[in-house]
């Protein structure tokens, strides 16, 4: 598990701590108007939104296992891949709030501060958040009842019903903790939603909320006085063990990436790297050639970028003249050789 560290961008005095995000790690990220604003006009900017968080999930970046968006904030509960949380987030809240303001002929921030994003243990979490997340657009009063809920289209709670198909949604894994069958599934997962909807609001589910760690993933490590402490930064929903089991894997794997960037410093580098393992020129790897060596090849250099060292898709699409999104594709595609690929980076 590697760990990763984003700053952001602060609109006020008070110094704001590093994300928590490593790979295959669990995430309720929140973020609201600015001002409490609505952030949704109409079913187009809704349609819009969804539609780019749909590309995050089709190609592998995240995978969401639940959200819903309300008319000022949005909800969503995903699990990272290699991709780092915030360029999955920047890419999503970027491109929504440009196409809002040029939409409705507004400039400006559209979002307030930073997005939030708690690092969840997924046991025994990832469940009471499906079931809360999903209870958003009730509690709100955007649709008066589970009926309404099951067919309203800007929310989980639909396709775990099955009253509505999102292809990108990983309902499988939700649906698997309630029953054998998926019908089985779906039946249970209704009765327990339904059952929450008496607990009203979960502060409990908020992160840790009781201090407000500044010194980032350092200051978790810290943290040594036990689970009271550990449960004190709203950054983790989770216990001390599961938060300390998350520091030990991030140094190791931070060690371990230090290393490797150390051997391949930069894009170049490891074009030139991976052009000679298979006896190529550096320029027939980034030229558009469309042979299918050459493009298993393209698979391999993908995986190690993306994948293997955790850079950007978009700097290696510039290079090889492609979108982002085959990027993240075709890095998928190299994964399945990790093995071949992966001798590359020993030193």
């Amino acid at each position: 598990m590697q760990l990763y560290l984003h700053y952001g961008t602060l609109s006020s005095a008070m110094p704001r701590g590093p994300r928590l995000d490593a790979p295959g790690v669990l995430h309720h990220v929140m973020a609201r108007g600015l001002d409490r604003q609505v952030i949704f006009r109409d079913d187009r900017d809704r349609d819009d939104f969804v539609r780019r968080l749909a590309a995050l999930a089709e190609a592998g970046a995240v995978t969401v296992y639940a959200w819903a968006l309300l008319p000022n904030h949005f909800h969503l509960l995903l699990r990272t891949a290699n991709r780092p949380l915030a360029r999955s987030m920047r890419s999503l809240l970027t491109g929504y709030a440009g196409a809002f303001n040029r939409r409705h002929k507004r400039a400006g921030h559209l979002f307030q501060n930073r997005y939030k994003s708690i690092v969840v243990e997924e046991e025994p979490y990832l469940l009471e958040l499906v079931r809360y997340l999903h209870l958003n657009p009730l509690r709100a009063g955007v649709v008066p009842d589970l009926g309404a809920l099951a067919k309203y289209p800007y929310c989980g709670h639909g396709p775990l019903c099955g009253t509505r198909v999102v292809p990108w949604q990983a309902t499988a894994p939700v649906l698997q903790q309630f029953g054998k069958t998926k019908r089985q599934g779906q039946a249970q997962y209704r009765t327990f939603v339904a059952a929450g909807i008496p607990q009203g609001h979960r502060p409990d589910l908020q992160g840790g909320g009781l201090l407000r760690s500044v010194g980032g993933w350092a200051a978790v490590q810290a943290l040594r006085r036990g689970r009271e402490a550990f449960a004190a930064d709203e950054r983790v929903l989770g216990s001390g063990e599961f938060v300390e089991t998350l520091r030990h894997e991030a140094d190791q794997q931070d060690r371990k990436r230090t290393t490797l960037l150390r051997h391949v410093p930069d894009l170049e580098s490891l074009i030139r790297k991976v052009a000679k393992a298979v006896h190529a020129r550096p320029e027939a790897l980034t030229g558009g050639g469309r042979a299918r060596a050459l493009a298993r090849v393209r698979d391999g250099l993908a995986y190690l970028w993306v994948e293997a060292l955790g850079r950007s898709g978009r700097e290696l699409a510039r290079a090889l003249a492609l979108q982002p999104v085959s990027v993240y594709r075709a890095a998928r595609r190299g994964q399945q050789h990790r093995a071949q690929w992966d001798r590359l980076l020993s030193p």
